[in-house]
């Protein structure tokens, strides 16, 4: 024993220098190296690195490995090499059995990117194992009335080795009786047969002891024996005969237990005892066959009492022996093959070879985004598998080979509305019916910066009162980025915009992480009614995006300013108005008349006078709206020369504004009034002018048709646009908007009790020009309608002096002043 296992050693030792200088080749894109079994560990097979066009430094880059589908790892990768070598003991017979061909699949999977690749192995046999019997001593009882020529099978030898290792021949030791001949069997294989070739004399001799030697085509040769005893027997000289030498049958896989599989019948020529036939496997019959299959010992019928599995074995081939109840016992032999029937009783296997990757959302179709594998166990059409997505989904299935596939992406991506995709793989066999096995695949969606900051509103508006505190809170926009992470950080910030000729960030700031915007300074409503804003909401992808938004602010007007003098001008006067009136002044005689103006707006605007103190309280009285200073009563001879009266003048604000103003009126005796002294002298001039008089009567009759005309619409118009306002104030830009009636107007009339100013807007809304109060006094005597108040401005000292030039006897005065 010990001088064969040393001859086999140096046998491996050198098949192992014969292959040192390693095969391999590419077919249809594949590499195959070949090596013979039972190498030691650590030898080489090949260099991968090289062989697939890698370089050493990628081996570590992209995580280079090998899988086997065999399922041990018979191979790795050295990775400073990058060699294939042998990691365990490769036995040929344990891997491949009896097949002819033995080529172990490997699959290298290169990561960043993912590739894979099909490196086959084909295992080479040596002659690394003798042949064997089942059993070493064989016993036959063989009738002494034997004819020449009967044939007794005797056991097969077994080689796991192939080809030229295999089992080749067998040898007979001498003897004058038998010889051995090969019989052949089904698919070519040949059994030995032991064939009488001289007739028996037990007398002569009762025993033989036979040397049957079985011998392999290796190099050199192993052969393995079995001990044949044979025992010559007198009397029983028939043995029982089959009807066929070879019973087929085929059985289904999935067939119950208890099924009848076939009969095996045999008959025997004698008569009585020696012509009784019991059935019974052969000797030899293996325990994994015997657990499967029954055998009816009287009527020769084979029941299957196990389950079959076709992935286990396809077929079987089972020894039958009937013996007859003689003396000697006499027996024959047949062969029944059981073929096993595949049905489709495997489901598809999904393997996922390579873990799933994270996708960004603008990765082009095609992508990779994990590789998989399918197997099915099942034979033919039951192990034909077709691979399924559902439907919709932006991935797909792209074959590589051997059942191996790319998951690859094939639409448009948008984490937005997907961030995380569990892609549900449908395998289905081809068989009727079908099996089906899911496997899901999670796949992540990653974030690129495609959707910029969207602000709640396009435009907002704010209404801040005046003389706000400085940096007290205006307003906070918000905006909302629909990506994650980076991108979806937004950051605030005031684009550059000119309000009045100043850039608007001197008036506001903004705090750039919450979109909060903040007063710089106060805000004089008399000054700015309105400006605007534009905000940036901007994000920090790469590269960024933004959005914009305007905020209009509304300054709201408070009741800040109190009502100023115009007339009597303090300017020219002092704080002391003197005037004069005849003691011939009848009741209701226009004394003088003042006039006030407030540089707020709205009901913070509206004015009214009242008497204060007087002299004589009983002799004058103020017009509550028009401030018309008239006498209550007749002059009397007692009273004094010298009157002196203080008018409070008082705002419509939260709280009141007021101002007062002292009027000193001269009683005088033989003072003309000066409109009696108009009167005459125009009643003179008429009978002097005759016929051009009446011309000039006609075309002031004319103007003033056409102004009472104009103003009558003006004043529709303020009754249907601002019903309830008590003002009737007119800017001096209406007039240029009623020329031009694409210009927008905005009317505000003040319909309380007498009306008292009318408002009207014109323009753009951001003009802080061309805009004018007017003031419209319908209880004065004169129906004086005065522009008063130009509305953006404060400085009153130059309307002042214009207003002073202006006589109680005018029909329509005109004082205005452009802002610009």
């Amino acid at each position: 024993m010990t001088k064969r296992m040393g001859y086999r050693d140096w046998t491996l030792h050198a098949l192992w220098w014969h292959h040192f200088f390693l095969l391999w080749s590419t077919i249809h894109g594949q590499t195959r190296y070949t090596i013979p079994e039972e190498l030691k560990q650590g030898s080489v097979v090949g260099n991968v690195a090289k062989d697939l066009g890698l370089g050493l430094s990628e081996i570590f880059d992209r995580k280079l490995r090998v899988a086997s589908e065999a399922g041990k790892q018979y191979f790795t990768v050295d990775a400073g090499k990058g060699e294939l070598v042998v990691n365990d003991r490769i036995d040929r017979e344990a891997l491949c059995g009896q097949s002819v061909s033995c080529v172990l699949p490997l699959q290298v999977v290169v990561e960043d990117p993912l590739q894979l690749h099909r490196i086959e192995v084909e295992i080479r046999d040596i002659n690394d194992n003798s042949p064997s019997f089942l059993t070493k001593e064989l016993s036959l009882e063989i009738a002494e009335s034997a004819a020449v020529g009967t044939r007794f099978p005797l056991e097969s030898a077994q080689d796991p080795d192939v080809g030229t290792n295999s089992l080749k021949s067998y040898t007979l030791s001498k003897n004058e009786c038998f010889v051995l001949k090969m019989k052949e069997v089904e698919n070519g294989k040949t059994v030995p047969e032991l064939i009488l070739e001289k007739p028996l004399d037990r007398e002569k001799k009762a025993v033989y002891q036979l040397l049957l030697t079985a011998l392999d085509g290796g190099n050199p040769v192993m052969s393995g024996t079995s001990q044949i005893t044979i025992d010559v027997l007198d009397i029983n000289d028939n043995f029982p005969i089959f009807d066929k030498n070879l019973y087929k049958v085929s059985l289904e896989e999935n067939s119950a237990k208890g099924t009848f599989v076939i009969q095996t019948k045999a008959t025997d020529v004698d008569e009585g005892p020696n012509g009784d036939v019991e059935f019974s496997f052969g000797a030899r019959t293996p325990n994994t066959v015997l657990s499967i299959f029954d055998i009816h010992s009287l009527t020769g019928e084979i029941y299957l009492k196990g389950e079959l599995d076709y992935e286990s074995a396809t077929s079987y081939t089972i020894e039958v022996t009937a013996k007859d109840r003689g003396t000697p016992v006499m027996q024959g032999h047949c062969r029944v093959q059981i073929d096993v029937v595949d049905v489709n009783d495997n489901a598809p296997d999904i393997v996922l070879t390579s873990q799933p990757k994270p996708v960004r959302e603008n990765a082009p179709a095609g992508t990779v985004v994990a590789l998989i594998s399918v197997r099915d166990l099942d034979s033919s059409d039951n192990g034909k598998v077709t691979l399924q997505l559902p439907k919709g989904s932006p991935f797909s299935l792209k074959p590589s080979f051997l059942n191996n596939y790319a998951l690859v992406t094939s639409g448009a991506l948008d984490r937005e509305r997907f961030s995380d995709y569990n892609i549900e793989i449908t395998a289905t066999d081809s068989a009727s019916p079908p099996l089906t096995t899911k496997k899901t695949i999670p796949v992540r969606i990653t974030d690129v910066n495609d959707n910029p900051p969207l602000f709640s509103q396009s435009s907002y508006s704010v209404y801040l009162k005046e003389n706000c505190v400085p940096g007290s809170i205006l307003y906070s926009v918000s905006a909302t980025d629909l990506d994650v992470g980076e991108n979806a950080k937004v950051s605030y910030s005031i684009l550059d915009s000119k309000v009045q000729d100043v850039s608007v960030s001197s008036f506001v700031y903004i705090n750039s992480d919450n979109g909060s915007i903040y007063s710089m300074h106060s805000f004089d409503y008399e000054k700015m009614k309105v400006f605007q804003i534009r905000v940036q909401a901007k994000d920090q992808g790469s590269p960024s995006l933004s959005s914009n938004a305007t905020v209009n602010v509304f300054i709201l007007d408070l009741n800040d300013n109190a009502p100023t003098v115009i007339y009597p001008s303090s300017a020219v006067l002092g704080s002391l108005s003197h005037q004069r009136m005849p003691r011939s002044a009848k009741p209701g005689h226009l004394v003088t008349k003042v006039t006030a103006v407030d540089a707020d707006s709205g009901h913070n605007a509206w004015i009214s006078y009242k008497l204060k103190e007087a002299t004589d309280a009983s002799l004058f009285t103020v017009s509550l709206y028009t401030g018309e200073v008239r006498t209550k009563r007749a002059v009397y001879e007692q009273d004094d020369s010298s009157q002196r009266l203080i008018i409070e003048i008082n705002d419509d604000g939260e709280p009141v504004q007021s101002t007062t103003v002292t009027v000193s009126i001269l009683l005088e005796d033989g003072l003309h009034e000066p409109i009696l002294d108009l009167r005459q002298k125009a009643t003179e001039s008429n009978k002097k002018s005759g016929r051009i008089t009446l011309y000039l009567i006609l075309s002031l009759a004319a103007v003033s048709m056409l102004s009472l005309v104009t103003f009558l619409i003006l004043a529709v118009r303020c009754i249907r646009n601002s019903i309830g306002d008590g003002s009737c104030c007119m800017r001096r830009s209406d007039f240029d908007d009623y020329k031009n009636p694409n210009r927008n107007l905005q009317i505000q009339l003040n319909s309380d009790g007498p009306i008292k100013y009318v408002e009207v807007l014109g323009g753009d809304m951001m003009s802080q020009s061309q805009s004018f109060r007017s003031c419209l006094s319908p209880m004065s005597e004169y129906s004086d309608f005065t522009f008063v108040k130009p509305s953006s401005t404060t400085d009153f000292k130059e309307m002042m002096n214009v207003l002073d030039a202006s006589l109680p006897d005018s029909t329509w005065t005109f004082e205005s002043q452009q802002v610009s």
